[in-house]
């Protein structure tokens, strides 16, 4: 998973963050990441091609201090080569189904934001700096 993050986020933020900072991406040093995610996170899904893991979806408990839901898309990252293929319309089911949820995505990111907005969520006007992801900011997005 750690591999299609980092791949998945020099990929759709190429645009949106330094070049730098995503150079140092490194999928063999995330244990951190992962362990907080886990911590916060009760659920994930993966998305695999000819036994390959290709996607994945997190879902859980709101980081937010005052959520809008009780349920948060926390993570769906997709490698570029398997856009269109129905894979990640199939990690946001399996996460989430029809229920009321809310997500953070990238600010600059018209392909993700297009995605959800077609699964029924809108921006609620929260925004906020990323600044451990080199300043990119995300919009909250409700359902």
């Amino acid at each position: 998973m750690s591999r299609v993050r980092v791949a998945s986020w020099r990929e759709a933020y190429a645009d949106l963050l330094p070049s730098e900072f995503l150079a140092a991406m490194d999928p063999d040093e995330q244990s951190d990441y992962w362990r907080a995610a886990a911590d916060r996170l009760a659920d994930f899904w993966v998305a695999e091609r000819d036994g390959d893991v290709v996607g994945f979806a997190v879902a859980g408990r709101p980081r937010d201090e005052h959520p809008p839901r009780h349920l948060e898309l926390g993570l769906l990252y997709l490698l570029r080569t398997e856009y269109g293929s129905g894979a990640g319309q199939a990690l946001l089911e399996a996460a989430l189904g029809d229920r009321p949820a809310s997500l953070w995505v990238a600010e600059g990111n018209p392909r993700a934001v297009a995605f959800y907005r077609r699964n029924g969520f809108e921006p609620d006007g929260s925004r906020q700096v990323e600044e451990q992801w080199g300043g990119m900011v995300s919009i909250r997005m409700v359902r």
